[in-house]
């Protein structure tokens, strides 16, 4: 394995992936200094023991120890190597992969993979050891002839998950009150509008009220229960995460600045770069040439 978080040559080709909707591989050998910030087409786990930065979406991870990382293909994120070697295991599995409805529903709906989620999860070495002998379980199944492999695999994702939210801090949103279980809705319903893929198909919910109307709640209650769960109102989370989608789309897209503006809603560029100045300091333009996209 010779790129840190991401697969080498030999170990894993994309075809196979887009094949068989699911790879499991080993982590041996040099690590390489980083891995571009970018979004990929497939849901990785990964169980690590390394020291780099990782960053994922607006968020920025340091570890140096051993850790659980869970990739989202909706959100961008790129590592920083520190130390020469990395090793570990990794699976990388498509949505269809999952199966059911149901099934894909409980894997987007985990705060592991939640836009505002935790990524990443620190392990023990007891940990570390119970979900090594998955990741060796799913590797012989893999690479065996059982005709019902795939649901072994899936039986696998399914422990590691569960393993990782029984281990998560739980400081993050819970689902214990009516606020809390509202704040959850309107995290989910934020998020379902992201990726923006079609510049010819604007957000539809940019405001609390927009969110109110369609949550059938009063804005007011519902901005109270957002801000008390997540110490934020809903005008700054909207604004975050349309900012982190600009910057992605101004990164990784060709799109013009005023095709960006109108995909976010914006009814005129010059509030487009407004705004985006007064969020980032930088105009669309100048961030685009700052990270090497012109």
């Amino acid at each position: 394995m010779n790129r840190n978080l991401e697969c080498g040559a030999a170990a894993f080709r994309s075809s196979d992936l887009k094949l068989k909707g699911f790879k499991v591989h080993e982590i041996t050998g040099p690590a390489y200094a980083s891995l571009s910030y970018g979004r990929r087409d497939f849901y990785k786990i990964v169980l690590a023991t390394g020291d780099m930065n990782i960053c994922y979406g607006d968020k920025t991870i340091d570890v140096n120890d051993t850790f659980l990382f869970f990739g989202n293909p909706h959100i961008p994120y790129s590592t920083e190597h520190r130390s020469p070697e990395q090793k570990g295991y990794a699976c990388l599995f498509t949505e269809d992969f999952i199966g059911s409805r149901e099934r894909k529903e409980s894997l987007l709906n985990a705060t592991l993979f939640r836009f505002d989620g935790i990524p990443v999860i620190p392990v023990s070495s007891e940990q570390a050891a119970f979900i090594e002998g998955l990741y060796q379980r799913m590797l012989s199944v893999y690479s065996g002839d059982y005709e019902r492999k795939d649901e072994m695999l899936r039986s696998c994702i399914d422990l590691i998950i569960h393993e990782a939210l029984r281990m998560q801090p739980q400081d993050g949103l819970k689902q214990r009150n009516a606020a809390a279980r509202i704040t959850r809705l309107f995290m989910e319903l934020l998020e379902k509008q992201f990726p923006i893929e079609n510049a010819a198909d604007p957000l539809r919910l940019r405001s609390a009220q927009d969110f109110a109307e369609n949550l059938a709640v009063h804005v007011n209650y519902l901005n109270r229960s957002v801000k008390e769960v997540t110490g934020k109102p809903i005008s700054v989370h909207i604004a975050e995460r349309i900012a982190t989608e600009a910057k992605a789309l101004l990164q990784h897209t060709s799109w013009s600045v005023a095709d960006i503006a109108y995909a976010l809603g914006f009814e005129y560029p010059s509030y487009f770069n407004n705004y985006f100045k007064r969020v980032t300091s930088l105009t669309p333009n100048s961030f685009r040439k700052d990270k090497g996209k012109v």
